[in-house]
């Protein structure tokens, strides 16, 4: 593959790009929205679906092949609602109780439609999310999970994704590396 390109629809909303490292062949939709964030990394190989949205001001990593679904919520910063802080963005900061994490989405990662993803979690690689889940903690590696919570279901076919890959790189060659995932 000699290009790189990078598909941003025209009604997509990226408010402060400059914090993020782009892979190659990525699509984002009509009606996305990406908020400011610390810092956004979006590996190779990674569609974000149209209404989908990033938001929180914290960090976030889709790494390679992953994929957000119509509608998904990832979402990187919340107001405390337990704390005793008063809450929303129109109060100033020192009256508020904000906490902003990292969400980290690993390689070969789908998001099903309308699946909302909290602060501070890990999806493993090769994980598939069902349609209209709530991601409260880290998800392990190559499973389906479904749910408010969700939680696992079953397996997903690591060998088969895998090869797929590797059929994809012979073929066209392998990207070159725009980040490297956090330690768990």
């Amino acid at each position: 593959m000699t290009s790189t390109p990078i598909k941003i629809w025209p009604l997509a909303k990226i408010i402060a790009p400059e914090t993020i490292t782009w892979g190659e062949r990525i699509m984002i939709d009509d009606f996305v929205f990406i908020g400011a964030q610390r810092k956004l990394i979006i590996g190779n190989y990674v569609h974000i679906a149209t209404h989908s949205s990033i938001t929180g001001g914290g960090e976030c990593i889709l790494a390679d092949f992953c994929g957000l679904s119509s509608g998904v919520r990832i979402i990187t910063g919340t107001d405390d609602f337990l704390g005793g802080g008063l809450t929303n963005p129109c109060i100033p900061s020192e009256f508020r109780a904000v906490r902003r994490g990292r969400v980290v989405i690993e390689s070969h990662a789908i998001i099903g439609a309308n699946t909302v993803v909290f602060p501070d979690i890990v999806i493993g690689e090769g994980v598939a999310v069902s349609a209209g889940s709530v991601v409260t903690k880290d998800l392990e590696p190559w499973g389906v999970y479904a749910g408010a919570p969700a939680r696992r279901v079953k397996p997903r076919p690591m060998d088969a994704v895998l090869d797929a890959e590797q059929a994809l790189y012979r073929r066209f060659g392998a990207p070159t590396p725009s980040y490297r995932l956090p330690e768990r």
